[in-house]
């Protein structure tokens, strides 16, 4: 069961929204979503790619669980927080904005409360579908954007869960492929 107050308004960040927040909380949480898990399964244009090199960002895609960030936000702030997300995130239109239930796993019993969550549209027109391993390592070392390396996002994700104590073993593992000498 859903625990929220009436007046508590979580996000769920599972990429750099955990380590890159760009806005005031007043708390936050380690968290579990079940349903979906996180996978670099989105082409980045503009934030960690460009259309002539292409590179990848993480999308929750369907199946599976996913460990990450809650942020709770202030009533006040909150619509203008969204909004700035909503910004941030649907640049690409390759998300659908959804309240989801997430755990957070640092609490005792684990409540549930219901959270602004950013889910992959497997309809969207950047959406890669499974890519096999040697894609996306090829598209991690090529792509930079607007925010830097697709190579530096992975670093910074796995970098994050692991300070948070929710090591990812799949990330480590292409981290070392991306990083690996040809």
């Amino acid at each position: 069961m859903t625990r929220n107050s009436r007046n508590d308004i979580w996000v769920f960040a599972y990429g750099s929204l955990m380590w890159r927040p760009d806005f005031e909380f007043i708390e936050s949480e380690p968290a579990q979503l079940r349903g979906y898990h996180r996978a670099f399964c989105i082409f980045s244009h503009i934030y960690r790619g460009s259309p002539e090199n292409p590179g990848l960002v993480l999308g929750l895609d369907a199946g599976g669980s996913c460990r990450g960030r809650a942020f709770r936000l202030s009533p006040k702030t909150a619509p203008g927080i969204l909004a700035a997300i909503d910004a941030r995130e649907m640049i690409y239109h390759v998300y659908r904005e959804r309240r989801l239930p997430v755990s957070l796993i640092a609490r005792d019993g684990k409540p549930r409360v219901e959270a602004h969550t950013y889910v992959a549209d497997r309809a969207g027109p950047q959406y890669t579908g499974k890519l096999t391993r040697a894609r996306m390592v090829k598209l991690i070392r090529q792509g930079r954007g607007t925010s830097g390396s697709a190579r530096d996002y992975l670093t910074n994700t796995v970098h994050h869960l692991n300070q948070l104590g929710l090591p990812d073993s799949r990330l480590q593992s292409l981290l070392q492929d991306v990083n690996a000498k040809d």
